[in-house]
């Protein structure tokens, strides 16, 4: 590893410059005036892997196109296929920018642009790191497969039929992805569950048009008030989902993980700090972190009825609606919560109304062996590239296409985030650890070694 580790090393203002490059390319995948720019940073990827030894092509989709590269075969080594997507957030509202979301810069010590945590940078750690061991080492000890999107920002649509015309094509031992964060400043972690999502477009209607709210009002159901009495009858005081054999599949948490989050050093004023928010509410009987990762959930995500504009206007609506979600954990059914879902709500909707229940996405939930030994041997790279040993974490947060990936190639998935909490992935003035950066790529370096 003396090689590899000396040309990181030389060539860490060389990652830096490449990362850039990328970063200037604003490769929107939600706006449609931004398809050529999609394209552009499809072929920027698609020819680096190119030029570290790689076979590469840029695959067309009827949406954004898949960057789809691999390694010569060799007879005997493990199959590690390497998942990412290069496509970013709108980066809207840009007044809120300090600097310009595609004009990377570092101040501070991080790299800050659209597109530099989620998932530009973190993707681009294991394509450096396979140059290194391709220029340094004499080669590659695993065959590595890349398979990159440009659609994972809108669902990735294009990117799972691919999958699943492909499973041979892409058959492998184990799956890396690193789009995530670590557990905190400096200290590691592999994240060995994600919860499933189930979500849904509830719209309730009411009179064929608004009604004078004098005239009409306790005579006739207002949709608006149905939808909000209707909604939270979906979850009780106790933060328990109401929807019925909602938890009958749901695995206990074992005593023994439960400890194991109970020891994590999480830092609960910080997080409340960081939320913007005074107390925590949730599920009863379960710490915080078992609420976040471990147990399922349900949230109202946006609600829309009637008058918006400035000043009063006195109305019933003649409609309201409301985007739902519901987080799911192991053995638990998108089509299962869907179901019960448009079968209760009609059932509790007051007289005069009706109800629709419209399925918008779904994925089930990721739970990977910690005996695994791919995720030891991960543990193994964390430990040397950070200097401590990783923690083992859930994430609340749902990755849909991880979840095809395992479904379809059923191998072991490796989620390991090199980013952290603060980022604002999502928001503006996203940014990136240039430590972590190289610290990515040290660990990816490592990682293949290890598998």
């Amino acid at each position: 590893m003396s090689a590899i580790e000396d040309y990181l090393q030389r060539h860490g203002d060389e990652f830096l410059a490449e990362l850039f490059e990328l970063l200037r390319i604003p490769s929107v995948s939600a706006d449609p005036d931004r398809a050529g720019d999609v394209e552009r940073a499809a072929h920027w990827v698609a020819d680096k892997l190119a030029a570290a030894g790689l076979t590469s092509e840029v695959v067309a989709t009827e949406g954004h196109p898949i960057v789809y590269a691999e390694s010569p075969h060799v007879a005997g080594r493990p199959t590690v296929l390497v998942y990412g997507h290069y496509d970013v957030q709108p980066a809207d509202p840009l007044e809120l920018w300090r600097s310009p979301p595609f004009e990377p810069e570092i101040r501070d010590g991080s790299i800050y642009a659209r597109g530099a945590t989620d998932d530009k940078g973190q993707m681009l750690t294991h394509l450096f790191s396979a140059r290194a061991w391709i220029e340094a080492g004499g080669g590659l000890p695993v065959n590595l497969k890349y398979l990159i999107e440009g659609e994972e920002e809108v669902g990735s649509e294009a990117l799972a039929g691919f999958i699943a015309a492909n499973t041979q094509r892409l058959a492998c031992d184990a799956i890396v992805v690193s789009d995530g964060g670590q557990f905190a400043p400096g200290q590691p972690a592999i994240t060995y569950g994600l919860r499933g999502i189930a979500y849904f477009e509830v719209t309730v209607r009411g009179p064929d048009r608004d009604l004078h709210s004098g005239s009409f009002g306790g005579s006739i159901t207002n949709p608006a008030l149905a939808l909000v009495r209707m909604l939270s009858g979906l979850i009780d005081e106790a933060g328990r989902v109401q929807l019925p054999g909602f938890y009958d599949e749901v695995v206990p948490l074992p005593d023994e993980e439960r400890r194991a989050l109970a020891g994590l050093p999480f830092d609960e004023r910080q997080y409340l700090e960081q939320a913007g928010v005074s107390g925590t509410w949730g599920e009863s009987g379960y710490s915080l972190l078992e609420r976040r990762w471990a147990r399922p959930t349900y949230d109202i995500c946006g609600l829309t009825s009637g008058y918006q504009g400035a000043g009063g206007k006195t109305i019933i609506p003649h409609k309201a609606s409301a985007k739902i979600s519901f987080r799911l954990v192991p053995n638990q059914s998108p089509e299962t919560v869907g179901a019960a879902l448009a079968a209760m709500l009609p059932e509790i909707a007051p007289p005069g109304v009706v109800v629709e229940v419209e399925p918008l996405h779904g994925a089930p939930s990721l739970l990977v062996s910690l005996d695994s030994p791919r995720v030891k041997a991960a543990r193994r790279a964390l430990e040397h590239a950070f200097g401590r040993a990783p923690v083992m974490t859930r994430e609340g947060g749902s990755i849909p296409i991880v979840a095809t990936l395992r479904e379809k190639l059923g191998a072991d998935t490796l989620l390991l985030g090199w980013g952290q909490d603060d980022d604002n992935a999502h928001s503006p003035n996203e940014r990136f650890s240039v430590a972590d950066f190289h610290r990515g790529i040290r660990a990816s370096a490592r990682l293949w070694a290890e598998l």
